[in-house]
Formats: C-alpha cells, sequence, structure tokens
C-alpha cells in the first residue's frame, strides 16, 4: 500500500528530481520542494499523506520542518539524510518521524520504507481524546496526561459544544470573559498557545487543537467526555 501523495523536501535538486521520477513510477503523486520554506508556501503544504524530509536543509532545517508537520498532521514521515551523528536518531523519533534511513541508500529502500510507514499509519486506529474534567485532564490516544487550568476547562468544554465544528474566537472570548486588547497580545492566542504547548510536551501525538483562519480553533480529532 502507498500513499498518493507524497511530498519530498530536499535541497539536493539533482537528487531530488532522479528521487521523485522513480517514485512517480510507482504511482505516486510526488512533490519536489528544495526547503522547508518552498513547501510552507505552498498552501497544500500540510495535506500531503506522506512527507520525506532531508534534515540538513537551507533555512528552517529538518528537525524543525517535522516538529511543524507533525502538530498539524499524522501523515507518515520518513527522514533520508546523509546527516550523522550519536544523537541524530533520536533527534528524529523526538520529532516526531516514524523511520530514518542513511544516505546514500537506494531508491528502492526508500520505497520499500514509504510502503511500510504508510501501511502502519493508515491501519492505526482513530482512537478518540478523553476529556476528564472532574480530574482536569487531558488524556491523549496513546495514555499521555495533560494537566487543565481553569481557562483550559473552559476552552476543551466550548470544543465538546461544538462538536468538532470551529468555535468562533468571538464565542471563546465571550466564554472566557475576555476582550481583545489592541495595545497589548491577544489574550486568546496566548491560552491556545499554552495548552498546545502542554499537549506538545506530553505526547508525541499530533495536537488536535487547530486554528481555522478568520474563523476560530476546533478540536481535529474525536473528543470524548470521560
Amino acid at each position: 500500500m502507498l500513499p498518493q501523495r507524497l511530498a519530498l523536501i530536499d535541497d539536493d535538486a539533482e537528487y531530488g528530481h532522479y528521487l521523485a521520477a522513480y517514485l512517480r513510477g510507482h504511482g505516486l503523486d510526488v512533490s519536489h520542494y528544495v526547503s522547508a520554506e518552498a513547501l510552507l508556501r505552498d498552501p497544500d503544504a500540510l495535506t500531503h499523506e506522506f512527507y520525506v524530509v532531508d534534515l540538513m536543509l537551507p533555512g528552517l532545517d529538518g528537525l524543525a520542518l517535522i516538529e511543524r508537520i507533525r502538530r498539524q498532521s499524522r501523515s507518515g514521515v520518513l527522514v533520508v539524510s546523509g546527516k550523522l551523528s550519536s544523537s541524530v536518531f533520536a533527534e528524529v523519533v523526538n520529532a516526531g518521524a516514524d523511520m530514518y534511513l542513511a544516505k546514500p541508500v537506494q531508491f528502492e529502500q526508500v520505497l520499500l520504507a514509504v510502503r511500510a510507514v504508510h501501511r502502519r499509519s493508515v491501519q492505526l486506529p482513530d482512537a478518540p481524546w478523553q476529556f476528564e474534567r472532574t480530574a482536569r485532564e487531558l488524556v491523549a490516544p496513546d495514555g499521555a496526561r495533560v494537566g487543565l487550568s481553569d481557562v483550559d476547562l473552559l476552552v476543551l468544554d466550548a470544543f465538546v459544544l461544538a462538536g468538532g465544528a470551529v468555535v468562533p474566537r468571538e464565542a471563546l472570548l465571550e466564554r472566557l470573559g475576555r476582550r481583545p486588547d489592541e495595545n497589548g497580545p491577544d489574550p486568546l492566542n496566548a491560552t491556545i498557545f499554552r495548552l498546545r504547548r502542554r499537549i506538545e510536551r506530553a505526547t508525541p501525538l499530533p495536537v488536535p487543537v487547530q486554528s481555522r483562519s478568520r474563523q476560530g480553533y476546533c478540536f481535529s480529532a474525536p473528543l470524548r467526555v470521560v
């Protein structure tokens, strides 16, 4: 089983050209980007089914890009890189990648790794997150527990009532009893940022608290109150 759409992020233009051509020859729709910034400028940057990422990229490096992808996507991530160090494997795994291959590597090996990671990822159950209000905790599908503040509880209550739909910014601000301060930082952005950071520290799973441009925020995964 192979993904339909794959993003290849590698600044070696020649290598990327030939690897992309090889993968296309096996039926994949491959988009090649020579930097993380080039990928992120694409409106469809975080909608690919799979990502093959080099670590030594100009500008935003591969590890930072993987963390960015993982915060918003459950797609498979394969690292193919010539970076060698005693800590590289731990860094790659901690960033959220599924597998690491060291260059030089045969294209056939890359294809096999893509197939293996994708097969495993699509078979993962879409387990719900659990909102334990009395215990003041959010429990991730992997069992990780996230402690919640009073403000977090109000935000999670709004997500539960929305049932996966977007909660408008105005509704969240009203629930929190706050108003935007034109001369200071956005109080809602700060609240959501702190909640997301707590989730990121607790689990490598994608953070389900997502922003929707000019609309508000939503909880993008199944959420159950227990």
